[in-house]
């Protein structure tokens, strides 16, 4: 969870499940003048929305709880001048560990970050081929991550684990693989394809063209002739 984010449990009579679980809930003045006043926003997953979760093994699950039982037992002795600083190094741990089983679930679960991929390339070959670009441009990355009932954060930290590229570097990808097709297959002038494709401004489009293909839209249609 992050700061300002709503959390409610509903009791189900019918779950006969026995469920158990902890919260574990800091006042923000407590990281002051510690490392981690500044370092905690490192930490992607606190941008993550309700759709994400961090699936743990039992051994990652047995990990995360001795170390809030550390914090827990610390917390609840006799508080010296080095109680904050050993509550702050546990945290500290703790949130690395999360990293680590968050960026090691990207490459786990290969399956269902597979399925969302395949799901982003289809989205963005949809939106490319449809009248969306003249319309409303450019797609952004909360749109598709919206589209995929996916966190921006989240997306991004999958995509760059399975391809190596941002949200944004793919949905560029996409846009130079459409341009291309367009300056080799019509005789559409510069301005008619950026136009078709979401630009204001033609000199934009032939910006960005050449920084991704070291060639402007001219001289890669001219390589064609």
């Amino acid at each position: 969870m992050a700061p300002n984010q709503i959390l409610r449990v509903n009791n189900n009579p019918d779950d006969t499940v026995q469920r158990s679980g902890w919260l574990l809930l800091i006042h923000p003045d407590f990281f002051w003048g510690t490392s981690l006043a500044t370092k905690i926003k490192k930490y992607e997953f606190f941008d993550y929305a309700v759709n994400e979760a961090l699936f743990l093994s039992d051994k990652e699950e047995g990990i995360l709880n001795n170390l809030v039982a550390n914090i827990r037992q610390e917390y609840r002795s006799n508080m010296d001048k080095f109680s904050q600083n050993i509550i702050i190094s546990h945290i500290e741990t703790l949130l690395n560990y999360s990293e680590r089983f968050y960026q090691r679930q990207f490459l786990t679960r290969k399956i269902t970050n597979h399925q969302v991929l395949t799901r982003l390339e289809k989205l963005l070959t949809d939106y490319f081929d449809s009248d969306d670009l003249v319309a409303k441009g450019l797609p952004t990355v909360k749109y598709i991550s919206d589209a995929l009932h996916i966190s921006p954060s989240y997306l991004s930290g999958l995509l760059k684990v399975l391809t190596g590229q941002s949200t944004q570097q793919h949905i560029h990808a996409t846009l130079i693989e459409k341009a291309k097709e367009k300056l080799s297959t019509t005789d559409l002038s510069v301005s008619e394809i950026a136009y078709e494709l979401g630009f204001e401004h033609s000199q934009s489009f032939s910006k960005l063209f050449k920084t991704k293909t070291n060639l402007s839209p001219l001289e890669f249609r001219q390589s064609f002739n």
